[in-house]
């Protein structure tokens, strides 16, 4: 790429003109490859039988001795080009004024102006705009005219002056000036073009890179694959979404699901999505491309994880659902504060029967229930987004489960920790982890608590993703109420509010787990699991 200091200015009265160095010495070069061209033409002349017509006899010598000048200047600066001994602007004019005053050396030596070798200089004139430009070569093409005048003024002491001659020079001279400018003019355009392509180029490796940034960290994995289904190349984020270390050389060699997945995209364009499980039972949503260019036809698969998605879902979802919440429970609780208020109002009356206080107290009853739907509510209004942190579990777990046990004497004694050597650390927000953990540790101590047993919270690795267990070994959930668990509102007592599972899944699916339910195989009881984001294998925070 050509850069500003890679501009040359080849002489000191042009502050406008400037080409590239690489097309300078380019140019250079190439004028150097005609004057060994013609220093070895003229050899062949004088060696020629052509010879006796071109050259004056009386000026052999001068002819000899400038055509070995002209070929020893030719070798020399050819190799101070290669050796680079001397910059560019000074070898560019040093060879300009030499090749003109040699070549008025042949002219002279060859019969003076009407031999026509005086054109030969109308090369080293349009050189001198091409290589130098500006004032430069116009100074270039007065000196050729006046060495052309000089020349044929000399003749006139000899008697060989011929006045014809003045209009032949004239028109040299005029020539030379012409040639001069227009190569000046045509040097400025190349040099204006070649500016705006180098523009251009630096524009279009900007917007390059920046692309390939732009898709080297998207969250989402790119696949570029070929109609052969040969990956062509993919961004980092696609291994790391499909839990390996490197992709394949082939989409077969990759998937199978995936590749039936594509193949019958190929038959019906219109189904481009649709959902794949990866090694470590993580959900992608899959959706495909087609790349045609003009010479092949490409296809992109993008590969999009569902917990991030879901996570986004989720975010807007409380949000929308936490304004709406909020307005409701206000207008709730007013009454609700009302009808509290006059209850107990009513129930310090002395007139009342037992019959009218056991209506009081169910008045009392559900108004604590209502107010206590109503404050779970408002905490989805007041709900904020995940701050996920690195978590050790161990030291973690410790600490929660002292903390749990220390709120109420009925819980003291009735947990037991279970940790498996070697589990690694994961992402989640602490507060959050705290609210879910309270709501599953005490829904197993009031509906699965056993005398002989105790509730169990059993941590470990299932598909390299840390998973915390609340197992208890009570009867579980029917089966009817499982497709149910964790909808609002839905409970199987009395006294729930069927909202604690519900908002504990919203905030799993907030930092990228998963809470399930579960029943033992073995024996009586179930267990929720919680499935965590290891900070191991997600190193990029989505947030």
């Amino acid at each position: 790429m050509l850069e500003n200091h890679d501009m040359l200015s080849p002489c000191p009265f042009s502050k406008g003109y400037r080409i590239p160095a690489q097309q300078a010495w380019y140019l250079l070069k190439g004028f150097y490859a005609y004057r060994l061209f013609l220093s070895c033409t003229l050899w062949v002349v004088y060696f020629s039988p052509l010879a006796a017509s071109i050259i004056d006899p009386a000026l052999q010598s001068l002819f000899i001795y400038t055509s070995a000048a002209y070929s020893l200047v030719a070798l020399l600066g050819w190799l101070c080009i290669i050796w680079r001994k001397l910059s560019y602007a000074v070898q560019a004019q040093l060879s300009i004024f030499t090749d003109i005053a040699l070549v008025t050396l042949l002219m002279h030596a060859s019969g003076g102006v009407s031999s026509g070798v005086g054109a030969l200089m109308l090369v080293s004139t349009a050189a001198g705009g091409l290589l130098v430009g500006g004032r430069c070569a116009v100074l270039f093409a007065a000196i050729a005219s006046l060495f052309v005048f000089a020349e044929h003024a000399s003749l006139y002491p000899a008697d060989e002056f011929k006045s014809s001659d003045y209009p032949h020079a004239g028109m040299l001279g005029i020539g030379f000036f012409m040639l001069a400018i227009l190569s000046y003019l045509l040097a400025k355009r190349t040099e204006q073009t070649e500016l705006i392509a180098s523009q251009q180029q630096k524009t279009i490796i900007s917007l390059e890179e920046l692309n390939q940034y732009i898709i080297q960290n998207m969250q989402a994995g790119i696949i570029i694959i070929d109609q052969y289904q040969a990956i062509t190349s993919h961004n980092e984020a696609s291994p790391r979404l499909l839990g390996i270390s490197h992709l394949p050389d082939s989409l077969p060699d990759l998937s199978i699901a995936l590749t039936d997945a594509f193949n019958a995209w190929l038959k019906n364009p219109n189904e481009n999505y649709v959902m794949i499980s990866t090694l470590d039972q993580e959900d992608l949503q899959v959706h495909f491309t087609s790349l045609p260019t003009q010479l092949a036809l490409f296809f992109m698969i993008t590969l999009e994880d569902v917990a991030l998605y879901n996570q986004r879902v989720q975010q807007s979802k409380l949000m929308s659902l936490g304004q709406l919440t909020a307005n409701i429970a206000h207008e709730i609780r007013n009454p609700l504060g009302a009808i509290s208020h006059a209850g107990q109002l009513l129930a310090e009356s002395p007139a009342l029967t037992a019959e009218d206080t056991r209506l009081t107290d169910i008045i009392q009853t559900h108004t604590t229930r209502m107010n206590l739907i109503v404050e779970e509510i408002l905490q989805l209004s007041r709900r904020t987004d995940s701050k996920r942190e690195c978590i050790n579990l161990e030291e973690w777990l410790f600490v929660y489960l002292r903390t749990f046990e220390s709120e109420s004497i009925s819980y003291q004694g009735k947990i037991h920790l279970s940790i498996e050597l070697g589990l690694r650390t994961a992402l989640f927000d602490t507060g959050h982890l705290t609210q879910i953990l309270n709501n599953l540790c005490e829904n197993a101590i009031k509906y699965g608590s056993v005398k002989d047993k105790k509730i169990l919270i059993q941590v470990r690795n299932c598909f390299d993703h840390p998973c915390i267990d609340v197992v208890d070994y009570g009867n579980g959930v029917s089966e009817a109420s499982i497709n149910h668990l964790f909808e609002p509102f839905f409970t199987t007592s009395n006294s729930g509010t069927g909202l604690g599972l519900y908002i504990s899944r919203e905030l799993a699916e907030l930092n990228q787990a998963k809470l399930s339910y579960h029943t033992l195989e073995d024996e009586q009881g179930c267990y929720f699991r919680l499935c965590l984001a290891s900070s191991e294998l997600r190193q990029v925070n989505y947030e």
